[in-house]
């Protein structure tokens, strides 16, 4: 296979259907970008499936080829939950939650990233690409240099990367560096992470760069910023399903047909700032700022790595937050606070984006945060606004939102309150300037960057274009929510 992507997750999901159980695509704008690729060059994707315990023989599935890797319970809980969630997770995010360090995640991180870098080595045609997606993987690209040296390599980060004070916490961490170098493409949500990448090489590894370069092994190393995105046309083709929109009018009535819905969409996960935001909300209301039951804040919070511990204290923590306000300025039959512990359809989270007045975006640190991009495309009417984080790399981009400092509590309430009191024509004003930016950069946009860089050719030729999804990738059906797939709340 002259093309190969490796991730932790294969792009399907194994679902319940009334004949037993099927495979499907599994949602997400990194699986809708690379598979016309695939499928055009007989690709190869290299992924776990998601479940503990032996992996099925590869299968074809929609015209790619998938090669399934095994990880066994305890992988599961030292290189997934352990290294990857419990370690590398929050230090790239600034160490908002501490980091945990032990030495034998570490080694389960390592023998999984040699398994994936094995069977990447397997599939790959002689002077293929291969492209190596995200933190769960960082060490393969130099695994896989090592036993094919004749390979294009790609790497690309989702997530932040931190800066040198905070990378230098972790035990043995020239390894990452150097798995890292070993591909010829070093890709980045922003340039300052993609810098702080370059600095450490200079710091842990004595290299030098030149620009944006770093030479290393006789080789060149690239790194650079390259924003991932959404599947624009997508979102506006479900802003105008008829479904969607009698959808949107039904949570509105639903709601009591409030002013003012404030809505929040995100992974349950303590980088989102899902605490900070609920206490700015519970103080406009004590403030009389913010009235119920004109104003309703809606808040879905994806489960999201529950057996791992930080994330069962953080659920109850919000959950008390949440009772606490409805306790205090709830009424019978409106509360001021909707909580929805659960995963929705893209239908149900397009009526939703709809439906919202304002959508709540503050992390407090996040590598783009998809979910903004999500809310504006599918405002093809022009109304709502965006109160955006300063530390989702998606500000960079989505500069016409009302940008927040997340950590400070008066920001937060001071960008909510100037989208609820903006006047119409500026906040159309808004939505259009962003709706524009991400039409012209959309998910399409992003691979086609990054694998020209990479040296990987024509990307998307006339008839390579990412497909749309189908009505039955798009409907409801039983499947184990996938939190680290791109497209879902990140």
């Amino acid at each position: 296979m002259d093309f190969v992507v490796v991730a932790n997750r294969l792009p399907v999901d194994e679902v319940s259907t009334p004949d037993g159980r099927e495979w499907r695509p599994s949602p997400g704008g990194l699986v809708t970008a690379l598979q016309p690729i695939l499928a055009r060059r007989g690709g190869t994707w290299v992924g776990w499936t998601g479940a503990a315990g032996r992996a099925p023989a590869p299968f074809d599935f929609d015209g790619i080829r998938l090669h399934p890797v095994a990880l066994s319970r305890a992988e599961v809980e030292r290189y997934y939950e352990g290294y990857s969630n419990a370690t590398i997770w929050p230090l790239y995010h600034d160490a908002v939650q501490q980091p945990v360090f032990r030495r034998h995640w570490r080694e389960a991180y390592r023998e999984v990233n040699l398994r994936f870098a094995e069977a990447a080595a397997q599939v790959a045609a002689p002077n293929a690409v291969v492209w190596v997606q995200d933190y769960q993987l960082q060490l393969v690209p130099a695994m896989l240099r090592e036993r094919r040296p004749d390979l294009r390599i790609g790497f690309f980060l989702h997530i932040p990367f931190p800066p040198i004070e905070l990378f230098m916490q972790l035990p043995r961490r020239h390894e990452i560096i150097r798995g890292l170098l070993g591909a010829d493409l070093v890709g980045f949500q922003t340039p300052s992470a993609a810098m702080n990448f370059l600095h450490l090489a200079r710091a842990l590894l004595g290299l030098r760069r030149r620009g944006l370069s770093i030479e290393v092994d006789g080789r060149t190393v690239r790194a650079g910023a390259f924003p991932a995105s959404i599947d624009v046309a997508e979102m506006e083709a479900l802003a105008a399903d008829p479904g969607v929109r009698a959808r949107t009018d039904e949570i509105r009535s639903e709601l009591g047909h409030p002013k003012t819905i404030i809505l929040g969409v995100d992974r349950l996960d303590y980088t989102k700032g899902i605490g900070h935001r609920l206490e700015a909300y519970r103080e406009l209301i004590g403030e009389g700022r913010l009235d119920v039951p004109e104003t309703v804040l809606l808040q879905v919070a994806t489960p999201s790595r529950e057996r791992v511990e930080h994330y069962g204290r953080l659920r109850a923590q919000v959950e008390r937050e949440v009772g606490r306000i409805n306790g205090e300025y709830g009424r019978v039959g409106a509360p001021a606070v909707h909580y929805l512990h659960q995963s929705y359809s893209r239908q149900e989270l397009a009526a939703l984006y709809r439906a919202a007045d304002i959508m709540a975006v503050t992390p407090l640190r996040d590598g783009m945060n998809l979910v903004a991009k999500e809310y504006v495309a599918t405002r093809t009417d022009l109304g709502g606004a965006l109160v955006l984080s300063e530390f989702a790399g998606a500000a960079r981009e989505l500069r016409q939102a009302y940008q927040c400092n997340p950590h400070d509590l008066d920001s937060i309430k001071d960008a909510l309150m100037r989208a609820v009191h903006a006047e119409r024509g500026e906040a159309t004003r808004r939505i259009q300037a962003m709706r524009r930016y991400l039409r012209e950069h959309d998910v399409s946009s992003w691979a086609s960057s990054f694998l020209s860089t990479l040296g990987a050719g024509d990307a998307f030729p006339a008839d390579a274009r990412p497909r749309r999804a189908t009505p039955q990738e798009t409907a409801p059906y039983e499947v184990t929510p996938r939190p680290d797939v791109l497209g879902g709340p990140r």
